[in-house]
């Protein structure tokens, strides 16, 4: 991986005019977020169905010269990833390669969002970009491959790693406690875990703020909303910002709920690289929390 912690003198001169995005994986949770963050006219999605990231020839079609590439695109099914690593690998590790092969042709830069997975889960301080990686799952080495690949095919590219992201929609952990809250009187959360809760449209503000940035950035940034917390403590914190008794969660061990892949003990990931960047905090997760949950109804949660 590349040392250099500045964007070239030619990035800021090709950045220092008007930006346009590229988004790719625009119909995920994260990528339609940058998609409608985004000021009008300033970006362009494309969905997996519009574009197919390992493939040089469609990307090199769509790159255009002093494009920032948000590599929103990824193979996400954790556990699906122990049994089908390939599958995994092809999204993980080849796309992002292809990506900075393309953008290197055309003078483009990527960002890149990866994830606590690509660490072990063993610490018990926050993880900082240069600390040892070491991952358990198959997800988490398809995705460091990924990072490592990109840095050789684009030595600019950054790298964003990330953890605990949700929409507050369709299946991920928090829209899963507003479904479950409706049907059950009560449900076991693991408590064991440790995280930081990272609320979507905080991430992709701060990815479009990071596009624009022309100071010196380093090869590898964390961003998530500060703060942590166990997956207990995000149920219950969903319970009480819709109303409903938090005391209807209650606390179990992983153990309870072995899965094909483990999940991290500590995915707490140190803000010190973005903020030294001279970026802007993410707000504390709890903030975030209230945001997603934000005018949602009762009945509807």
């Amino acid at each position: 991986m590349p040392h250099s912690d500045a964007v070239t003198t030619e990035q800021r001169d090709r950045r220092d005019g008007p930006l346009h995005l590229l988004v790719t994986g625009a119909g995920g949770q994260l990528g339609s977020q940058v998609m409608a963050a985004a000021a009008p006219g300033s970006a362009t999605g494309a969905t997996s169905a519009d574009l197919d990231i390992t493939d040089f020839a469609a990307v090199r079609s769509v790159v255009r010269p002093g494009d920032v590439v948000i590599n929103c695109a990824a193979y996400t099914a954790v556990d699906a990833a122990e049994t089908d690593e390939d599958a995994a690998a092809r999204i993980n590790e080849t796309g992002p390669e292809v990506l900075g092969r393309a953008c290197a042709e055309v003078d483009a830069h990527v960002i890149h969002v990866s994830t606590d997975y690509v660490f072990a889960g063993d610490a018990s301080t926050p993880y900082e970009p240069a600390d040892p990686t070491g991952p358990r799952t198959a997800y988490g080495r398809t995705k460091l491959a990924g990072e490592a690949a990109l840095h050789r095919a684009l030595p600019s590219a950054t790298v964003v790693r990330t953890a605990w992201v949700y929409t507050g929609a369709g299946t991920d952990f928090v829209a899963t406690m507003l479904r479950l809250e409706r049907e059950r009187d009560t449900i076991d959360v693991v408590d064991d875990q440790l995280g930081s809760p990272t609320y979507s449209a905080d991430l992709a503000a701060a990815l479009i703020e990071l596009a624009a940035h022309t100071e010196p950035v380093p090869p590898v940034v964390h961003a998530t909303n500060s703060g942590s917390a166990t997956w207990f403590d995000l149920a219950r914190a969903v319970f009480s910002g819709v109303g409903a008794d938090p005391e209807r969660v209650r606390p179990c061990s992983s153990a309870q709920f072995v899965r094909p892949a483990p999940r991290p003990a500590y995915s707490v990931l140190s803000p010190a690289s973005w903020t030294g960047a001279g970026l802007t905090p993410l707000r504390g997760w709890q903030d975030g929390l209230d945001a997603a949950l934000a005018g949602r109804p009762r009945d509807s949660r």
